[in-house]
């Protein structure tokens, strides 16, 4: 092997929390970044437009997903000089200009021109590599190949090889008995392995069962009356809840908790998706039938719709939102609301959260990851009669807050334990990225105990 095929690799983001995936790996003769994603929560205060690497070096961009966490920053690296490829899946080009075009709305509201340019600059540099298959970097030593990470449409851990050295990037990996994706498989082999670990000190709870336990929850608290808000990821875990609600619809397990006596019709449950960009991420997903996987393309042959059921109201307009949430403040009428963001910090669930906090009837479901100082974490950690700040106004809390944590699309410590430990001859070393401190302090030591041959450290 060549002395120059051990690769440099720095990290310039996901390294002191989860948010802000960025990854440069660096050989004679290539310049790659793995993700250019938003910071978030704690870490939101960096610069959009600051990186610490000479941007038009760069001659790939690779995308593991298009999440916000991994992707936001490339329209800022654009406008910084970065002009060659950006390879990705299939699945997440149909994606990605949806994801970017809803993140420089909210950063450049006012320049409709501006945003369309930028979208054309993006969509002009798209590369999408099937799945599975090996892909000469441009004007470089080193091949590519994407392969299934089970954590959303499109998602992919990537391997990179230079002169018979691999180095294999998890991006964020799945967890089993995802609604539209299989979980992933180990890779065939690793000299370095760079592994997120969200999740690395423990396991998820319930997640066979989550489909039930999502179903007990909403029974348990539509019976008290008023609304269950659930904040979700516009991408992903939106459109598996959906998948689940139809599947209780279907079965006849979740009915409107004021229903009429027997033998009388019951009114239909309310189902409301109030995101304009979740809208869009369910119509994709549509669109992608042919990359879902098997049995839910056998229940849309069946002429079951999972992601367009008769009870499901879509409400794209900003007068049609504000409408419904004076609507359900005032009557208290049973429903389940999803709307981003999925940390509350941002998107229509604000204006639920702000109405709806102080009234004990109205449950919220947290489902997915709580970064640190987002709202998210503090209403999760927030007790009756406290109070929050909502769209910069303080705000009682007085709803019940739950946590389904069966429902996270990252791996959890058993999942990352067994992509590291598959692996037929362990990798030379791991390095962990994407968790919290203390998180990755942890698994780290029980890394260390499943592979004492392999070097096992945490970047920065």
């Amino acid at each position: 092997m060549p002395k120059d095929a051990t690769p440099q690799i720095t990290h310039h983001g996901a390294v002191t929390g989860v948010t802000g995936s960025c990854h440069q790996y660096q050989t004679a003769r290539t310049n790659a970044l793995i993700d250019c994603g938003l910071f978030q929560g704690a870490e939101s205060n960096r610069p959009l437009h600051a990186f610490d690497f000479a941007v038009p070096e760069v001659s790939a961009l690779i995308v593991t997903h298009c999440h916000i966490d991994h992707v936001g920053r490339i329209p800022w690296l654009i406008a910084a000089g970065f002009r060659g490829p950006i390879y990705c899946t299939e699945p997440t080009a149909a994606l990605l200009p949806l994801v970017l075009e809803d993140a420089l709305g909210i950063h450049i509201p006012d320049d409709a021109d501006l945003v369309e340019k930028a979208l054309a600059r993006i969509l002009s540099q798209l590369q999408p590599v099937p799945y599975n298959q090996w892909q000469p970097l441009h004007g470089a030593e080193t091949e590519l190949r994407f392969q299934p990470a089970g954590h959303i449409m499109g998602s992919a851990y990537v391997e990179l090889e230079t002169h018979g050295h691999r180095t294999v990037f998890s991006g964020d990996l799945g967890a089993p008995g995802a609604v539209f994706v299989d979980p992933p498989q180990a890779p065939e082999r690793a000299d370095i392995l760079v592994l997120e670990s969200t999740y690395g000190n423990r396991d998820h709870e319930a997640r066979a069962e989550r489909k039930t336990q999502l179903g007990n929850s909403l029974k348990r608290a539509l019976a008290d009356g008023g609304t269950v808000l659930i904040p979700a990821f516009s991408l992903g875990c939106t459109q598996e809840i959906l998948a689940f609600i139809e599947d209780l619809l279907h079965e006849n397990n979740l009915t409107h908790p004021n229903a009429a006596h027997p033998g009388k019709r019951e009114p239909a449950l309310p189902i409301i998706l109030d995101s304009p960009l979740a809208l869009r991420m369910t119509q994709a997903y549509r669109h992608l039938v042919n990359h879902w996987r098997e049995p839910l393309q056998t229940k849309r042959e069946a002429g079951r719709f999972p992601l367009a059921f008769d009870q499901l109201i879509t409400l794209e307009h900003h007068k049609d939102h504000l409408a419904m949430v004076k609507r359900l403040t005032h009557t208290r009428q049973p429903a389940v609301v999803l709307a981003a963001s999925g940390m509350c910090q941002g998107g229509r669930i604000m204006n639920y959260l702000e109405a709806m906090l102080p009234l004990p009837e109205t449950d919220v479901f947290f489902v997915g990851y709580q970064a640190k100082g987002t709202l998210g974490a503090a209403i999760q950690s927030a007790h009756p009669g406290d109070t929050v700040r909502v769209n910069n106004q303080p705000t009682q809390m007085n709803a019940q807050v739950h946590r389904l944590s069966g429902f996270s699309a990252h791996a959890d410590r058993t999942g990352l334990t067994n992509f590291c430990t598959d692996i037929p001859t362990a990798p030379t070393e791991i390095r962990l990225v994407h968790g919290d401190a203390r998180v990755k302090r942890e698994f780290k030591a029980h890394l260390a105990n499943k592979l004492p041959n392999t070097k096992i450290w945490v970047p920065g």
